[in-house]
């Protein structure tokens, strides 16, 4: 028997920096980039991977939508949200402001797309000596946003990086 295939959207939301694009590209390629540059508008990457659901496996191409950080909502803003099965939303957890705004970006992502999960990522956890963001503080955002599930991540080293993907493509399919 051919295993499903399933083409979804997601977006990836956080402010300026918080390592969205290098999230991305330790997923979708295994490679990580200490240069910053910034996205600008959106950039759309695409990764297979194998979901398992009801007993067997789901192939899922997640087509990844990594977002300018820190843009006000906007009508462009919208159009890019819409159609999206799932969000990651991510912070930078050596910079506590960040963890902030995830209430906007989820507030955004659920008043275009109510019924969509969202994955809650402190990323950086390397930096050990630099974190100011708890995981209290994380499990806190995200039982606040629907009992989200939440991730501390390394784009840098790859910890959790999987994971999280993984999480949000068993959510929406469960949520199909």
């Amino acid at each position: 028997m051919e295993m499903p295939l399933l083409q979804k959207k997601v977006c990836l939301l956080g402010d300026f920096a918080v390592g969205k694009t290098s999230l991305v590209r330790r997923f979708v390629y295994d490679r990580f980039d200490d240069k910053y540059i910034s996205t600008i508008g959106v950039k759309v990457s695409r990764k297979s991977l194998i979901v398992p659901h009801d007993g067997g496996t789901v192939r899922m191409n997640m087509l990844l939508w990594d977002m300018a950080g820190g843009e006000d909502f906007s009508h462009v803003h919208a159009s890019y949200l819409r159609g999206a099965a799932g969000a990651i939303l991510v912070c930078d957890l050596t910079r506590a402001e960040t963890l902030e705004s995830m209430s906007r970006y989820a507030g955004d992502f659920w008043s275009i797309n109510p019924t969509s999960p969202l994955v809650i990522v402190g990323n950086k956890v390397d930096l050990k000596d630099m974190r100011a963001i708890t995981d209290a503080e994380l499990q806190a955002v995200a039982e606040s946003h629907a009992r989200s599930p939440w991730f501390t991540s390394s784009a840098k080293t790859g910890e959790h990086v999987e994971e999280l993907f993984q999480a949000l493509g068993q959510l929406i399919l469960a949520t199909r």
